[in-house]
């Protein structure tokens, strides 16, 4: 199901924030990175895969500019 969402966004933006989907930016040595919930524990880790990444005018990832993405991961990474 949550590999149907991601191919059905027009954009990063377009994947849902909120259960049960619920992509998240995120950080440390994974900062550039997203997850999106599958069962709990599990995650698919995906990145922007455009290049350049676009990038808002704050620098941060600009999610209505990526349409592409590859994924890197799917885990439990806590």
């Amino acid at each position: 199901m949550r590999l149907t969402v991601l191919e059905a966004a027009e954009s990063l933006n377009d994947v849902p924030t909120a259960p049960p989907t619920r992509r998240h930016p995120l950080q440390g040595n994974r900062k550039g990175c997203f997850a999106v919930d599958l069962k709990h524990p599990f995650r698919i880790v995906l990145k922007p895969a455009q290049h350049p990444i676009p990038k808002r005018d704050d620098g941060g990832i600009d999610l209505f500019a990526v349409t592409a993405i590859e994924i890197i991961d799917i885990e439990d990474y806590h």
